[in-house]
């Protein structure tokens, strides 16, 4: 859809007689529907004057194509501008073109990164260059009709105030300056010669039009490139009980297109293969020429399967593929032929950063799409808001009169394979009573330290020795005062050497994957749907053990975690009654994240001993360093992607 679209003539001519400003306003609240603020308006008179300025060249002709706020199908994104033409050898070209009103940011740690300040307030966004990419290669991923007319696209950014300063276009962003040229306020003449290189011949806005009107499918290129990605990488492969669902979604994902909605549920514990099952998905079905996507409430598995996929921690063409799940408040009915949904359990029932948007989020996605797929465990829902439950999805699937499939995934393939790990985890955290009440020396490596230096050098060991697939893990007792002062410390015990910080400060949602991460603790928000060899967990003041009863206490919780946020405002029974719940699944959540093994460390006498009493013998040495020979883990670093076999 387009907002405003005309010939660089007609734009002109509005330009000079003030009337574009007003005509894009109306034209806004006419096609979307949303009014327009004032900062909004100021921006288009104070942007769209410095395009004028470039298109003002004789030799960029008069009947070429102008776009502006071009919403890409199927996307929430708005490219800012496009001009269209043909080029010297009569080839259909596009320009997009990424506006921002910008002066001066600051460099981000994170790959195609910077810091600028919007709304008041410094933000990490993508780098206007990879924005205008990232944009541009949506478009050739998903518009047919680009491959079938060998449109040109050309992507670039204007940042018509900023001054060159070296930050903006420092070297670490070579990368994307190279795949969108960026253009400073002293590079105007500079910007037009590019257009100019693609735009020789006007075609009366036709490529413009071909590209709003064709169909929306993916690429040739998207396919081929999804399907080396997934080829031979043992992070992805398919067993036993994943097999089965995988065929099962793939049969229901197909005959939704010609038939009623389907709606499949797939339920399974930590390490059935949920997330495998679903990427695997995900490349099938855009394969067969499906619209789908993988969604997720979370950013960090979205980061990291992503990573795992194409090998590396920058952002690349397949990141579209991945998206929140509150991106489907206002798209029309069975847009996409599938969604795969990762984690449904964490789903909210509003959208949007203050919930306010959107109605519900398992309708707004089962009314967005012809098959939807759930991913849910029930045992994983860990702070108030989560919303996602098989009743939800069931309500909800009635109501657009789906049918409705249901599989499970009862292999358990992390914490060593062992299923009585858990049920053993479910009984010493009192969320249910099993048969399970010692641990075995040889079902899992799990261990109590007496001391949180203890706990890091043994994760720091192990780190090395199991090619960076240990990290430590906390609950979220401790404010996280490094985000505004970062040379503080987030986490730290008197007596103890051991002072450590959240993540996100440096490596974002790919901490669990970074390989200079293991020095900042996670919490629930960055490794729930992950895996990793050994899981280091920190137990807060949130659960203690007093007398042999596990008791909760979220008053305990920093007040910087937004997990329970609103549960003072209930009565008093019901929210101990809640929070017990959400607290100790979220330390059954964080104990499972490890294949191999987990090791605990509590400020609390009493709730150490509570975990260490229900162990036998120690299966391992008291140190990871003097592991038997046959369980050494050293091995040759290697991207993600690359590893061994292994499943979640």
């Amino acid at each position: 859809m387009v907002v405003y679209s005309t010939s660089k003539a007609g734009f002109c001519a509005d330009i000079i007689s003030g009337k574009l400003d007003g005509k894009l306003t109306s034209l806004m609240k006419e096609k979307t529907g949303k009014g327009v603020g004032k900062s909004e308006v100021n921006s288009w008179r104070n942007s769209l004057q410095f395009m004028f300025t470039v298109l003002s060249d004789h030799e960029i002709p008069d009947n070429s194509g102008v776009a502006i706020e071009f919403h890409i199908p199927n996307s929430s994104r708005r490219i800012d501008f496009i001009l269209s033409g043909k080029g010297a050898d009569q080839r259909p070209g596009l320009a997009i073109i990424e506006i921002k009103q910008w002066d001066t940011v600051e460099p981000s740690s994170l790959p195609s990164v910077v810091v600028t300040r919007l709304g008041g307030s410094l933000r990490e966004v993508p780098h206007p260059s990879y924005q205008a990419w990232s944009y541009a290669q949506l478009l050739k991923d998903y518009c047919q009709v680009i491959e079938e007319r060998n449109i040109r696209v050309q992507p670039c950014a204007f940042l018509h105030n900023y001054t060159r300063d070296g930050v903006i276009d420092h070297p670490q962003y070579s990368e994307d300056l190279q795949r969108a040229p960026l253009f400073l306020k002293e590079d105007i003449e500079g910007l037009r010669k590019l257009l100019k290189e693609i735009v020789r011949h006007g075609d009366e806005s036709d490529t413009i039009f071909q590209i709003e009107k064709g169909r929306i499918r993916p690429s040739k290129a998207l396919v081929d490139h999804l399907a080396s990605l997934l080829k031979g990488n043992a992070e992805f492969q398919l067993i036993d009980d994943q097999k089965v669902a995988y065929e099962a979604c793939v049969h229901a994902a197909e005959t939704a297109q010609q038939s009623p909605k389907q709606v499949v549920i797939v339920e399974g514990g930590p390490g059935t293969g949920k997330s495998v099952v679903a990427i695997n998905l995900l490349v099938e079905l855009t394969k067969r020429e499906q619209l789908c996507q993988y969604v997720s409430k979370n950013s960090a598995p979205r980061a990291v399967y992503e990573a795992m996929l194409v090998g590396h921690f920058k952002r690349s063409r397949i990141s579209n593929l991945f998206i929140g799940s509150g991106a489907f408040t206002k798209t029309k009915k069975n847009s996409f032929d599938t969604l795969i949904v990762d984690e449904a359990h964490r789903l909210n029932e509003k959208s949007g950063l203050y919930s306010n948007l959107g109605e519900n989020q398992i309708k707004e996605i089962i009314h967005s799409s012809r098959c939807a797929i759930f991913f849910i465990d029930e045992d994983q829902r860990v702070t108030l808001k989560d919303h996602g439950s098989k009743e939800e999805i069931l309500y909800w699937a009635n109501r657009y009169h789906a049918k409705v499939l249901q599989y499970s995934l009862p292999s358990q393939f992390r914490c060593n394979g062992s299923d009585g790990f858990i049920s053993w985890l479910d009984n010493i955290l009192q969320l249910r009573p099993t048969a399970n009440v010692t641990l075995g020396k040889r079902e899992f490596d799990f261990r109590v330290l007496d001391s949180p230096d203890q706990l890091d050098s043994e994760i720091q060991n192990l780190n090395r020795q199991s090619e960076n697939r240990a990290r430590l893990v906390a609950g979220y007792c401790w404010p996280w005062i490094s985000k505004k002062e970062p040379n503080s410390f987030d986490i730290k015990f008197e007596g103890f050497k051991f002072k450590r910080r959240w993540n996100l400060t440096n490596y974002g949602s790919l901490w669990i994957v970074h390989p200079d991460s293991v020095s900042e603790v996670g919490c629930i928000h960055t490794c729930q749907g992950l895996e990793l060899d050994y899981i280091g967990v920190i137990i807060g003041p949130d659960l203690v053990v007093r007398d042999g009863k596990v008791v909760t206490n979220f008053r305990a919780r920093a007040r910087t975690d937004q997990s329970l946020k609103g549960i003072k405002s209930m009565p008093i029974d019901e929210a101990e009654k809640v929070a017990d719940q959400i607290i100790k699944n979220t330390y059954r959540t964080l104990m499972t994240r490890g294949s191999k093994g987990c090791l605990i460390y509590s400020n609390d006498i009493e709730t150490r001993e509570h975990f260490a009493s229900a162990l036998e013998e120690p299966s391992y040495p008291e140190s990871s360093e003097s592991f038997p020979h046959e369980l050494q883990l050293v091995a040759e670093p290697r991207a993600p992607g690359k590893s061994k076999k292994r499943n979640r």
